[in-house]
């Protein structure tokens, strides 16, 4: 880049042009899902007063395309969608109260009625406008209760996921592994007390399909492939997750130690140690990434920071074990196992749908 003396001022235009451009996305999507809301809520009255059949809806998408062919994105197909997307929402809390009922013969001092009984509404202000039709699709496309649907879209909006991430995601269970690890998770005392609630933030089990590591692996190899997979990590750990290094090293007395993996947590204001482990989680685990956490605290903590976490992460664990070892664990410390391959979604749908029982 050339230096100049008006360099940062010119990055400060830059920056102007970035945010006015992403700040026209947003609204240009918000106006978009807005509309597509419109539509289905229009198009579902008609069809609940049995006004219309399913043959008309094909024959509005004939209509548009052949009067309107520079109107793009109405086949009967994407139609059908906008109504699902309408009516999966209407009635839901996070939606309301910025969505009146359509029923309504009242009309907005600003904008008239298309049609008797129905009022357009504006839900350009709500979490359903932050995230693309394209999100939307897939998120009603694949999840099956209200309650997913709710947290993927809070999810999506707050991790900041691509419609691929996303989609990945869902692959990956993480709604079903969030729930189920938040009953299950095996947090020590000190982790279950810590300032912050954690429940939200660390899983009971992590999935790294993206490793494709041949077995047998050494823990090597595992450190090495997260490493180099930093991206996938990180979106299966969590934005707020910044990496701080591999093979961290720590200076105790005239010894030098190793911690597999070292983070920084935006949120929690703290380190997070993860130490990596090929093999069943033993109770002796814990020893070692307990003195790491001290070490972590007397050297390299800051003073405004929390404790250190440490996250022990196997590839197997029996629960009740983990549960004794962590009983008197003074550390902030939790065990998580890891799979390489992709859940079976139904098995975890089945074991979720127990607990809920």
């Amino acid at each position: 880049m050339e230096n100049t003396l008006f360099q940062s001022e010119f990055e400060a235009i830059v920056s102007l042009i970035q945010t006015s451009r992403a700040n026209a996305l947003r609204a240009v999507n918000a106006e978009l899902v807005n509309l597509y809301w419109n539509v289905g809520a229009y198009v579902s009255l008609k069809l609940q007063n049995a006004d219309w059949g399913d043959g008309t809806v094909a024959e509005l998408s004939r209509f548009i395309r052949s009067t309107y062919p520079e109107i793009k994105g109405f086949d009967k197909s994407n139609i059908h969608r906008m109504v699902k997307f309408y009516e999966y929402y209407a009635l839901e809390e996070f939606v309301a109260p910025a969505v009146p009922h359509l029923a309504s013969n009242k009309t907005s001092q600003n904008v008239a009625p298309v049609v008797p009984q129905f009022v357009p509404q504006d839900i350009r202000q709500t979490i359903l406008a932050q995230l693309s039709w394209s999100h939307h699709r897939l998120i009603f496309g694949r999840c099956k209760t209200d309650i997913e649907r709710e947290f993927y879209i809070r999810l999506a909006i707050k991790e900041r996921y691509s419609k691929r991430e996303l989609d990945r995601q869902i692959s990956a269970s993480y709604y079903e592994r969030t729930m189920l690890g938040k009953a299950q998770a095996n947090l020590s005392p000190a982790l279950q007390e810590f300032k912050a609630d954690v429940s939200h933030i660390f899983k009971d089990r992590y999935i790294f399909d993206f490793l494709n590591l041949p077995e047998p692996y050494s823990e090597d190899d595992l450190q090495k492939g997260l490493v180099q997979q930093m991206k996938n990590f990180i979106l299966e750990l969590g934005r707020d997750f910044l990496f701080m290094g591999q093979e961290y090293k720590l200076m105790v007395g005239n010894s030098d130690f190793y911690i597999d993996l070292l983070f920084y947590h935006r949120a929690l204001q703290c380190l997070v140690a993860f130490e990596l482990k090929t093999d069943k989680f033993r109770p002796e685990h814990l020893g070692q990434l307990n003195f790491y956490l001290e070490a972590l605290d007397r050297d390299v903590k800051r003073e405004n920071e929390n404790p250190s976490i440490g996250i022990l992460l196997c590839k197997d664990k029996d629960n009740e074990v983990v549960e004794y070892a962590l009983s008197r664990n003074l550390s902030p410390a939790m065990v998580a196992e890891y799979q390489t391959l992709l859940p079976d979604k139904a098995v975890l749908q089945r074991k979720l749908h127990e607990l809920l029982q």
